[in-house]
């Protein structure tokens, strides 16, 4: 690594780094940022210019990104059957998509990295104890004692380990003939066939394999559904994990953060000025940023200009955290300046976090209903603009948890205490993520 690249990737040093553990130890945290800079990369270079090829086809309104999984994942849940749960509600959601919409989907999956989340308080109290926040199975464990909450350097590579089993899962699943189309109605065989989504979903397997006989009698290879392609991507909040996931790449000499192929920029993350924006703008993976309702259009050129100077299309995704409540008019001045400046760039709409409320039980939920609207609101926004929507961003689990309020299966705020597993923020369960999947596929097949 040159000099001056060295120098550009640690400029960030010197800035405002929000939302970073206070370590325990200094010299713990060098060493392990050390180790993990020896580490093999989890994802190369080629992979993440393929998914920036892709996310340019969105910019120019050519295909949808489907981006899910969990809101934190956790060292238990790198386990097969948990990576293959998530991979089949993906998978099948982007079936209703390519085949209800007629659009190409880009798979990306908040998977193999998502192991750390910001905080709104540095601690906890419980009973008059008071301790450090759960940020994440990357930095602390979720009990609530001393030992668990201690901020550990150490697991920054345990969340490395874990990032390549399930890395390597999915690669096996979606390149192995597990993702293969011919296997529409295998995924559905559990507890949501017997949903009314999972129904929905079953007679649209069937005309998918009506159509797939149709294509074999004209002659068209079935073994080109044999795989699908899968990228992998999480917050990049850590930045000494990131930084120390950083390479050069061999045969182009630039930068690559190799702990994903796809990072983003949280909402409370994002200052101009901050460590963040600075870091990320260095690297050449294609990034997001988290956008909210208190996001000003200046804003949005400023971080344009500064992650994305040379307009390289594919290279920037502004993801939308509005609220149901606040979308209709917060996006649309957002949209106009962005569009007017010419510069590419792909919006997706995340419904998830704008819509979080405490129920009674004390239990922190979604309503779907609002999920959906705010899904709605997005495309009716961009309809009225004449401008693309992207893509959606969403927080799903592939069990069937009690997190989010409503679906088909009327959920109600009293069932909540049966299943909620989520390590951090409520999460869909997969007869809800179909439900939003139908949804999404007909609002785009009436903005197209």
């Amino acid at each position: 690594m040159s000099t001056s690249a060295t120098g550009d990737l640690d400029a960030w040093r010197d800035l405002p780094a929000l939302q970073q553990p206070d370590w325990d130890d200094p010299d713990e945290l060098r060493a392990v940022a050390a180790e993990l800079a020896a580490q093999p990369p989890l994802v190369f270079a080629g992979e993440c210019d393929q998914l920036k090829a892709q996310l340019a086809d969105v910019a120019r309104g050519e295909a949808f990104v489907l981006q899910g999984g969990d809101c934190a994942e956790t060292f238990t849940g790198a386990n097969a059957d948990a990576v293959k749960n998530k991979l089949k509600t993906l998978l099948q959601m982007a079936v209703v998509l390519t085949y209800a919409a007629t659009v190409p989907v880009v798979k990306i999956g908040r998977m193999a990295g998502q192991y750390a989340k910001p905080r709104s308080k540095p601690v906890e109290v419980r009973d008059g104890l008071e301790l450090p926040a759960y940020r994440g199975d990357a930095v602390n464990g979720l009990g609530f004692d001393a030992e668990s909450r201690r901020n550990d350097p150490h697991r920054l590579l345990k969340a490395y380990h874990c990032s390549a089993v399930t890395l390597n899962l999915c690669r096996a699943f979606t390149k192995g003939g597990y993702a293969d189309l011919r296997q529409v109605h295998a995924w559905n065989q559990d507890f949501v066939a017997h949903s009314k989504a999972g129904r929905r979903y079953e007679r649209l397997a069937g005309e998918i394999d009506r159509a797939l006989t149709f294509m074999k009698a004209c002659g068209v290879n079935p073994d080109e559904f044999h795989g699908v392609e899968f990228y992998s991507s999480h917050e990049a909040l850590l930045l000494e994990y990131e930084r120390a996931l950083t390479r050069i790449d061999s045969l182009s000499g630039l930068p690559y953060d190799v702990s994903a192929h796809f990072l983003w920029i949280g909402e409370r993350t994002r200052q101009l000025d901050g460590a963040h924006v600075e870091f990320l703008r260095h690297i050449r993976n294609p990034i997001g940023v988290k956008l909210g309702p208190g996001t000003s259009a200046d804003d949005a050129l400023a971080l344009m200009k500064r992650l994305n100077p040379e307009e390289e299309p594919g290279r920037l995704t502004f993801i939308t955290r509005m609220g149901a409540g606040r979308i209709r008019e917060a996006l649309p001045p957002l949209i106009e300046k962005v569009h007017q400046s010419g510069a590419p760039v792909a919006w997706v709409c995340d419904p998830m976090h704008g819509n979080t409320f405490e129920a009674p039980s004390g239990h922190k939920t979604r309503r779907l209903d609002d999920v959906l609207d705010e899904v709605a609101g997005f495309f009716e926004v961009h309809r009225a603009l004449g401008t693309h929507p992207g893509g959606i961003h969403i927080e799903f689990t592939g069990d069937d948890v009690t997190e989010c309020v409503g679906g088909a299966e009327g959920l109600a705020e009293d069932d909540l205490h049966q299943r909620y597993e989520t390590a951090c923020d409520p999460r869909l369960n997969r007869g809800q993520s179909l439900d939003l999947a139908f949804l999404v596929a007909e609002l785009y097949r009436k903005s197209s």
